[in-house]
């Protein structure tokens, strides 16, 4: 995929994610790209896959402009944002030339790291899978880890409330309310109990701390101002710690002692893609090798939410556990958590069971 391609690609898929602001700055970027600047010939000899199943360069890009933006550190660029009125392409391709020219620096350490955006909405799938799994198993209470944590706002999911058609999940005053389409089943509703939560990332964010606050928010859209509210209510009840390392080593650690009565939630959301080879299967045999000590009384269970190859049909919602259940498919949800399509099987397969009777 070339740079052009990649922006154009990221263009379609934010106009369809709902921020045509975003999508017309990225189209009217890969129109304009070409060497002579630090930040583009950066940009041109990437190596590796640059669009959004890699590094994803244009949303690396899109959030260096925002925190200009957001800082007020561009008065040009931020005359094109929202609330104003949408610019014409004249108007903003100045801007563009401006942010370029004169704020190198900035744009140049956006591309140092990959996005971190901590969509809350996603959350919606965490809490479904924990409802489900809860009361398929018998057991209301949960160990959680997450992989590529970021700043850790979902693993604070059990303080989220979940509004659907079909019932309230979660805390009923929490200052962070997800209300996405809900398509499908509703999840039975469980006791829910979070013994311990913690995450690891590369490079964790402190969502307390201001210039870490401010990276969260530059990655999201500023003509979805709705996302960027829901944001700063979850940095403000985040408390779950995120450690610095590598994936792997963090994860079997993790996994080492099964705590009976628990379930084990391993979750990772968009994170995947940016791990390597090695990571990614040093994080698998983990998986594999605590999965063999699994027992009902302390069952593993792995959930993912990441990105496949149907194009604009958001991201299989997967769940591997064990012992002996097995992969499965418990539905598809949007990357920002608009709609989730909640299709699990009616029973746990394999050899589950519930540790206890239903109450």
């Amino acid at each position: 995929m070339t740079l052009v391609d990649a922006f154009r690609d990221q263009a379609r898929s934010n106009r369809g994610l709902g921020s045509p602001f975003t999508a017309m700055l990225l189209k009217l970027m890969a129109d304009r790209l070409g060497p002579g600047t630090p930040v583009t010939d950066r940009m041109l000899a990437w190596r590796g896959e640059i669009g959004n199943r890699g590094a994803s360069l244009p949303l690396r890009f899109l959030g260096g402009l925002h925190r200009l933006v957001l800082t007020g550190a561009c008065p040009e660029l931020a005359a094109c944002y929202p609330p104003n009125p949408m610019p014409d392409v004249d108007t903003l391709g100045a801007a563009l030339d401006v942010a370029l020219r004169d704020h190198q620096d900035v744009l140049m350490r956006a591309l140092d790291n990959p996005p971190q955006t901590n969509e809350v909405r996603r959350s919606a799938v965490i809490i479904a899978a924990a409802h489900w799994l809860a009361d398929g198993l018998g057991l209301e209470r949960f160990v959680v880890s997450e992989l590529g944590a970021a700043a850790g706002l979902n693993l604070m999911w059990d303080r989220f409330r979940l509004d659907l058609a079909c019932g309230v999940f979660g805390p009923r005053d929490s200052t962070v309310r997800l209300d996405p389409e809900w398509r499908g089943l509703c999840p039975p509703e469980s006791r829910i109990e979070v013994l311990d939560r913690r995450g690891v990332d590369l490079a964790p964010l402190n969502p307390h701390d201001a210039n870490d606050a401010l990276r969260l928010t530059s990655y999201l859209w500023p003509d979805q101002p709705w996302r960027i509210e829901r944001a700063r209510a979850a940095m403000a009840l985040a408390e779950a710690p995120v450690d610095k390392a590598d994936a792997c080593a963090w994860l079997q650690h993790r996994l080492e002692t099964p705590r009976p009565g628990t379930i084990h939630l391993v979750f990772h959301t968009v994170a995947w893609q940016y791990f390597s080879d090695e990571t990614c299967r040093a994080c698998l045999d983990a998986l594999e090798e605590a999965g063999a000590r699994a027992t009902p009384e302390a069952p593993l269970a792995r959930l993912s939410m990441e990105g496949d190859t149907r194009k604009g049909e958001g991201a299989p919602i997967e769940l591997t556990l064990w012992p002996e259940g097995g992969k499965i498919a418990l539905g598809r949800v949007d990357f920002h958590g608009r709609w989730v399509d909640w299709s699990p099987p009616e029973h746990l397969p394999g050899q589950i069971r519930k540790t206890r009777p239903k109450e």
